[in-house]
């Protein structure tokens, strides 16, 4: 057997340095945490060739006092935490005094740094820990530290370096993420002496978004505000229509941190179900105030991931705040028509100045943003209708579960039935029964911790039937377009339905709904099926859920799962497949742990039973499926995820015929 020996410092010092500093990124990213925590309003970040020969970071920060500028490059030496106490609440960004000890000891680096205080500042230069140079000089208020040449003594970590293009890619991507936790801070990037970007550091979420991910996208966002048991999330989430085809857009920041969070992404995900087309995914940028003590951040090297004390409690939050600005948005889409050049700017007149009119469009934004938040709604390119759309009220999903049974599908008073009638169509309803109708009180069983406020537009108060059935008199169906889509009048608005995947929808809501309290049928020979420990403790907890669902499931004989009892809608299905999925979305928190086996065969339910396209539908029947779409916020997305609706203003149709400027 080989002796044991004790490493030598510098050895040790190299391997302590490979955990924090990976990359040039790694080393913008600590810089960048220190400048932050110093209380800088100013960052400025320069690089060449990708980082891997000159990095610079400039803050007007704190500073370092002269004779504490050497300590700080011994390992473990932070300002940030005194005691193991402190451990309990963490709130800087940085606090293992790791990070300027890593860097010193596989590259070299000068500082200049000077505080409010002294007359003069201090030049240190360091390179492979060793220690060069330590003067007074002047310079101004703040920190200036320069690395060049990462990796110069460690060989094999330069060979697996990226080349310079990927390295810089790297840098941007870590400074967009700390731009955006960040927005009070302006931050600057230089990048082979020319400006990559800027941000406005005026404090405004929106703003930051705009200037890391551009108008587009800032345009298509919705504003999420939400507190429960002491956590708070506020931020902005993407329309559904418009998700990306990764999770790279996924941002989540835990007390300004940015973390990548399993919890936060399925809780995420799950609040778009049903809303968004297969392989796409939302889009977000949410911060999460939690309270120090119930967030552990101690536990990555990078400090890339937290541990959260009682995970169920983060993901609840993070649902239902996502789920209230969806529900609370409308998501209802206006067409977007394309403008000319000509009707923005006057070339001849008045030449185009690109950083004025960039500028000029980011302020108007930032009113837009101000003002529609006041109300509740975000301004964007593909707009939300006006208020008068809606009542002050709305009817939840709850308004379409009932009594619904396999095998029947009731919009209206009379029955539709699906399964054996290729040309199934919606029963027509008259006007004397559609004036009878009285509208349901919303009933919020499955979300109960959405906000009343969900289902209200800017008015406050509950609003009578006489005056939703006015309201509701304000659609107007005029025709139908090739056979598939309904044309509507409101007001001012055009509205476009797609019939089909309407009233999918619609059946699909009722399918769900009657799923929530659905019959048993008793296996004659009981199944076992084999799950992990977690699993069946998951199972264990939510029995009452699993009862309510129609599963009756015996887990005393782990690690196997005897399954006696399943819902008569799921018998079909391989049960091999299903428990084991419920058990997972059980352990993730999920808060609808139906599998997506469940959700596929609905979908093929309420698809077959849906109105077809080239299906011959009376103006009745297209005006109840009009209406039901109309004032309810929950039918705007098939439940393969494509809109049902779009609407074109009177302003826009005036303006393609040249009536109005």
């Amino acid at each position: 057997m080989a002796e044991i020996n004790v490493l030598s410092k510098e050895i040790s010092e190299l391997i302590a340095a490979g955990e924090v500093i990976e990359r040039p990124a790694s080393v913008i990213k600590e810089l960048l945490e220190n400048s932050i925590d110093a209380g800088a309003e100013h960052i400025t970040v320069e690089i060449k060739n990708g980082g891997t020969t000159y990095m610079r970071i400039t803050d007007d920060g704190s500073g370092i006092a002269a004779d504490q500028v050497a300590t700080a490059f011994l390992r473990h030496a932070t300002s940030k935490i005194t005691s193991k106490t402190d451990l309990d609440s963490i709130m800087t960004l940085g606090f293992r005094g790791e990070a300027l000890a890593s860097i010193s000891a596989v590259a070299k680096v000068e500082v200049l740094t000077k505080t409010r205080d002294d007359e003069l500042g201090t030049n240190y230069i360091i390179e492979g820990s060793i220690e060069k140079l330590n003067e007074r000089t002047g310079c101004p208020e703040g920190t200036t530290i320069i690395i060049r040449d990462i990796f110069f003594n460690v060989p094999v970590r330069q060979k697996f370096m990226k080349r310079d293009s990927a390295e810089a890619n790297a840098i941007i991507s870590i400074m967009q993420k700390i731009v955006l936790s960040h927005p009070e801070i302006s931050f600057k990037l230089i990048k082979d002496n020319k400006i990559e970007f800027t941000s406005a550091g005026d404090g405004e979420l929106y703003s930051a978004i705009y200037g890391v991910y551009g108008r587009d996208f800032a345009h298509d966002l919705i504003p999420v505000d939400y507190s429960e048991n002491g956590i708070t999330v506020k931020g902005y989430i993407i329309k559904p229509l418009y998700s990306k085809s990764n999770r790279s857009f996924q941002n989540f920041f835990v007390n300004g941190r940015y973390v990548k969070s399993v919890t936060c992404c399925v809780s995420l995900e799950e609040a778009y179900k049903n809303l968004i087309m297969v392989g796409k995914y939302p889009a977000c940028v949410l911060m999460l105030d939690v309270p120090p003590a119930a967030v552990d951040v101690n536990v990555h090297p990078a400090k890339a991931e937290v541990r959260f004390s009682d995970e169920k409690i983060i993901f609840n939050s993070v649902y239902f705040a996502v789920k209230n600005a969806l529900m609370a948005s409308g998501l209802i889409y206006e067409f977007q028509m394309k403008e000319e050049r000509e009707s923005v700017i006057d070339y001849k007149t008045k030449p185009f100045e690109p950083e004025k009119f960039e500028q000029q469009m980011l302020d108007n934004n930032k009113e837009n943003d101000v003002s529609e938040q006041k109300s509740g709604q975000t301004e964007s390119v593909i707009k939300p209708v006006s208020e008068s759309f809606f009542s002050a009220e709305k009817k939840s999903a709850a308004d379409y579960s009932g009594n619904a049974k396999s095998g029947e599908i009731q919009l209206s008073s009379k029955k539709v039935e699906y399964g054996n009638e290729p040309d199934t169509k919606i029963s027509s309803v008259s006007e004397e029964n559609h004036a009878k109708e009285e509208t349901p009180e919303p009933v919020y069983k499955e979300y109960s911790y959405i906000n009343q406020n969900s289902f209200k537009r800017s008015e406050p108060g509950n609003t009578s039937s006489n005056t939703l059935k006015e309201e509701r008199s304000e659609i107007r169906v005029i025709g139908e377009l090739f056979k598939n889509y309904i044309l509507a009048e409101s007001e001012d608005k055009m509205i476009m339905i797609d019939k089909h995947a309407a009233h999918e929808r619609v059946i699909f809501e009722k399918l769900k709904s009657s799923c929530n309290n659905a019959d048993s049928q008793m296996l004659v020979t009981p199944a076992k099926i084999l799950l992990s420990e977690n699993e069946c403790c998951a199972l264990e907890e939510n029995r009452p859920t699993l009862e309510n669902m129609g599963f009756k499931i015996d887990v005393s004989s782990k690690p196997y799962a005897e399954i006696k009892e399943v819902p008569l809608i799921l018998d079909s299905l391989n049960m091999d497949e299903v428990i084991p999925e419920i058990a997972e979305n059980f352990y993730l928190n999920k808060m609808n742990p139906q599998t997506h086996l469940l959700d596929d065969m609905l979908h093929d339910l309420a698809c077959k039973a849906a109105i077809k396209a080239n299906d011959k539908n009376s103006i009745p029947e297209l005006q109840k499926l009009a209406e039901t779409v109309f004032y309810s916020d929950n039918i705007r997305h098939c439940p393969h995820g494509r809109p049902v609706m779009f609407v074109l203003t009177r302003r826009e149709i005036e303006k393609q015929f040249k009536r109005i400027i």
